[in-house]
């Protein structure tokens, strides 16, 4: 007997997933940033590009890049609300009121795009999709917080 269907699960489980990302980043915000600590997560997340070895992961290159494309806007309101605060000899992530609801208007429209394209491919290739998503929403807004944070260090640290 099957409890939830697969639509269900499948909006289901990444919305717990982002919810728990969510409080995550939060709770982050308490403790010093370092260079390696911004730079790291992309390389982490890189290897979920190994599902892209598997032949029913495969949808049409421009999808790919659409998918990759529509992160790099949805880093945009990331990139804007990030910045950095200089708490005694530690650099911290200066908390925004915004971040949260930026990040749960992201969740939404992500589930929204979720529900409208479910019965237009098959799981592991909308995994990859929002996979591509994903990963074209984290680089730049990484890139662009390393930016930030090393010229706060420089400009304060002289580092």
């Amino acid at each position: 007997m099957q409890i939830l269907s697969s639509t269900a699960l499948g909006v289901l489980v990444p919305l717990l997933m982002a919810t728990a990302v969510i409080f995550l980043r939060m709770k982050r915000q308490k403790k010093p940033v370092s260079a390696k600590s911004i730079i790291l997560p992309p390389f982490f997340m890189a290897t979920g590009f190994a599902m892209f070895f598997l032949p029913e992961a495969a949808t049409p290159p421009m999808y790919d890049v659409g998918a990759f494309l529509v992160g790099l806007v949805f880093s945009i309101p990331l990139i804007l609300t990030s910045r950095f605060e200089i708490i005694g000899q530690d650099v911290y992530l200066k908390r925004s009121r915004a971040f949260f609801f930026i990040l749960m208007g992201l969740l939404v429209i992500r589930l929204v795009i979720k529900l409208l394209i479910n019965d237009s491919f098959t799981p592991i290739q909308t995994g990859g999709l929002f996979f591509l998503l994903a990963f074209g929403m984290l680089v730049p807004w990484r890139i662009a917080m390393l930016y930030m944070y090393r010229q706060l260090t420089k400009k304060t640290f002289g580092t």
